[in-house]
């Protein structure tokens, strides 16, 4: 017997699905996001388990880890390229563990790539690195646009960047010392 699984994943809580190689459901349940629980739902069918397909979310780090480690296929779902499925009458974590179990057993299932996990680390400060860089940028321009719209004049971007004390309140004082 052939078996697919799939974890539609949350912050505290994963809805699991399991179908057989006919895409007929075989089991499902609601499970806390413990590795343990997770681990004891899946045991009876381990033997059958073809793969398992995890949602990506915020959060997929220890599911994935704690799967992998145990020996299981692994797949990233990449919920930005999966398509809804059309003419059902109701959705919800439930249908949706269901259909991410049903594509892998089609093998039509939009993956994404599982870094290794000593890889993450880098990548998660590198993004967050390139937030703050963006939020720095944004909040420049910010600036800029707020001086130009009650001052009608344009604060150059690296004398922004050069402040290190509020220079800012001149300019709505009607003061022409910029430096």
């Amino acid at each position: 017997m052939e078996l697919y699984t799939a974890f539609d994943l949350h912050a505290n809580n994963s809805y699991a699905a399991i179908i057989d190689a006919e895409g007929r459901k075989i089991a499902g349940k609601k499970l806390s996001n413990e590795p343990q629980v997770v681990l004891s739902f899946l045991e009876s069918y381990r033997e059958a388990i073809q793969g398992i397909v995890v949602e990506s979310t915020f959060n997929w780090y220890w599911l994935v880890d704690t799967l992998m480690s145990s020996g299981y296929q692994v797949h990233l779902a990449n919920t930005t390229a999966i398509q809804k499925y059309n003419g059902l009458k109701h959705c919800g974590d439930k249908e949706d563990a269901f259909w991410l179990a049903e594509m892998l057993r089609l093998g039509v299932l939009p993956q994404g790539y599982i870094y290794p996990k000593e890889e993450r680390p880098i990548r998660d400060l590198l993004r967050k690195r390139a937030h703050f860089v963006r939020l720095r940028t944004s909040l420049i321009l910010s600036l800029q646009n707020i001086v130009d719209r009650n001052c009608g004049m344009r604060i150059k971007v690296n004398d922004v960047k050069r402040r290190r004390e509020n220079r800012v309140a001149p300019y709505f004082e009607g003061s022409d010392d910029l430096s």
